[in-house]
């Protein structure tokens, strides 16, 4: 059983007995109250079982707080697919997480994303996508699969192409001069940015050195429609699906969308950023 499912089951079952104390019960007076087995509560409490929706209500209507079984049930929810440690993501390599990324496209009609560090996934260039993805392979310690998740990541950018969806993505203008591969690579990518910017579903917004920002540029994320919102950070990756969560990402994704800037100011951005490099 992975640590992120089993913690995160030990923290329901610490809110659950906090709910019985209040309450003034005990085990077994909880135990006769819902017509269990002691040894039931007992293994709910101490994260060694994982309840059932109705298991949680059940509990909140025995402990008097009928409302308490909308935060029990949402900590459920959230057991297996809230946190993801990236070794646990990258057990058998990228793969994987790179099927999984064209899985939530297919379902999806607007992504909207956000990148500080790099060239958001759909719009790298294979070249690119592999420097990055090897980079954190190694970096990470995880299964090197680096042809096939460059393949999935190909893949998966037909989507851009598709009629009936929409990309609205945003990049940290320092992202363009990262050096996570050799230059030539990077002034391809940086190429490849330019073209996108006259695709009819594609809306790249560049956030400026120069932009009065009212939060720091942070991690980065993409919302699925407003039913998901995927973030990573150095150690592990949050898949989110509670409505203030797609609510809060959202207004970070609106705070740098209003500073950021299109069309032919952004393809200066980007052309300063490949000149930089002072390559042919």
């Amino acid at each position: 059983m992975s640590t992120d499912f089993q913690t995160a089951r030990i923290a329901l079952g610490a809110r659950m007995r906090e709910l019985r104390t209040e309450a003034g019960l005990n085990g077994r007076g909880m135990a006769a109250r819902l017509s269990w087995q002691p040894s039931k509560v007992s293994r709910l409490e101490n994260g060694k079982q994982t309840p059932t929706a109705r298991d949680l209500e059940a509990w909140a209507e025995a402990v008097g707080q009928p409302d308490a079984a909308a935060e029990l049930q949402g900590r459920l929810r959230g057991l297996e697919s809230r946190y993801r440690t990236w070794r646990r993501q990258l057990a058998v390599g990228h793969r994987p997480r790179q099927e999984a990324g064209i899985s939530e496209t297919q379902r999806t009609r607007v992504i909207r994303g956000f990148e500080a560090s790099v060239v958001p996934g759909m719009f790298q260039t294979a070249d690119y996508a592999r420097h990055v993805l090897s980079r954190y392979a190694d970096f990470r310690t995880t299964p090197r699969d680096t042809e096939a998740a460059v393949n999935a990541r190909m893949r998966r950018q037909v989507a851009l192409y598709e009629q009936g969806r929409e990309f609205r993505m945003l990049v940290w203008e320092g992202a363009l001069y990262v050096l996570i591969c050799s230059r030539e690579v990077l002034a391809a990518q940086l190429d490849r940015l330019i073209s996108l910017l006259g695709l009819a579903n594609v809306s790249l917004g560049i956030v400026p050195f120069s932009a009065p920002l009212s939060i720091a540029p942070g991690d980065g994320f993409a919302i699925y429609d407003d039913r998901l919102v995927i973030s990573e950070t150095w150690n592990l990756e949050m898949w989110l699906e509670e409505a203030e969560d797609v609510a809060f990402f959202s207004k970070v994704w609106t705070a740098m969308d209003e500073v950021a800037v299109y069309e032919h100011r952004a393809h200066r951005l980007i052309a300063r950023a490949r000149a930089s490099l002072d390559l042919p």
